[in-house]
């Protein structure tokens, strides 16, 4: 069975997963993550995070809390982000921001449940006192999330460390839109939402959105409900979502379906 994914940071791990369950891997990196040149509000939430004029900190990547530590260690003590964060309420969307704390030494007070969305977290949040939130962002903003925020009368501060861009070496990119397009997939797997828009972009570029989106013939694996929607958004309604949003249980499940 030829398969199709667009994971980027574990391609060499996704491509042995595939093959463990019988399948003729391609993947086709569809993403970086590009840190932001101008960092100055980063600083400038720091300076307000060490002043103490925040009650809560949602942490929504592991990258992202790294990334936000690496940073401030550039200008402030190596330690300066966790002894802050020891002085808030630390949320942590899923387990990537729980490993990010743990490596600094902090356990974060709150953890969304599985399947790990803004919504899971929103729910884990309900009923909390602080008013004054910090939210590290994915590469891309999450208005719903923020405006959610507002609406609960928080006031809410956007930290953006990192944004999203296309993989440096864009030809295996281009190379799973022309093929996609033919139908010589039998399955596609996507493992996070910015990938769809990604490989949308290269076949545009192509001259072939259309007949990548309509050309396809497979079985459509989707990591959880956030990738989905971006999928459902071009039109693409997956066959599937893991029992938990894990890699190795999306390839495994997605090979099953397809047996079947």
């Amino acid at each position: 069975m030829r398969v199709v994914a667009f994971e980027s940071r574990r391609a060499a791990e996704m491509a042995e997963l595939v093959r463990k369950q019988g399948g003729e891997p391609f993947v086709a990196p569809a993403m970086r993550e590009a840190p932001i040149e101008n960092n100055a509000a980063t600083f400038a939430f720091a300076d307000r995070l060490f002043a103490g004029d925040f009650d809560t900190v949602i942490l929504l990547t592991g990258v992202g809390t790294r990334q936000i530590n690496r940073l401030l260690a550039t200008r402030y003590s190596q330690n300066a982000f966790a002894d802050a964060l020891r002085r808030v309420t630390v949320v942590a969307r899923g387990p990537k921001p729980v490993a990010a704390l743990r490596e600094m030494g902090l356990t974060p007070a709150i953890v969304a449940p599985e399947p790990n969305t803004w919504r899971e977290l929103l729910a884990a949040t309900a009923g909390r006192t602080g008013r004054r939130i910090a939210v590290q962002e994915y590469g891309r903003s999450n208005p719903e999330l923020l405006a959610a925020l507002v609406a609960r009368g928080a006031e809410v501060t956007a930290v953006r460390v990192y944004q999203y861009d296309l993989p440096e070496d864009i030809g295996p990119l281009q190379e799973a839109a022309r093929r996609l397009a033919a139908g010589e997939f039998q399955a596609a797997l996507f493992t996070t939402a910015v990938q769809i828009e990604h490989v949308v972009r290269v076949a545009a570029d192509l001259g072939m959105e259309t007949a990548m989106l309509e050309g396809r013939k497979c079985l459509i694996g989707s990591i959880g409900p956030t990738t989905t929607e971006a999928l459902e958004e071009f039109g693409i309604h997956p066959n599937l979502e893991p029992s938990h949003p894990k890699m190795g249980l999306l390839v495994m499940e997605t090979a099953r379906a397809a047996g079947e």
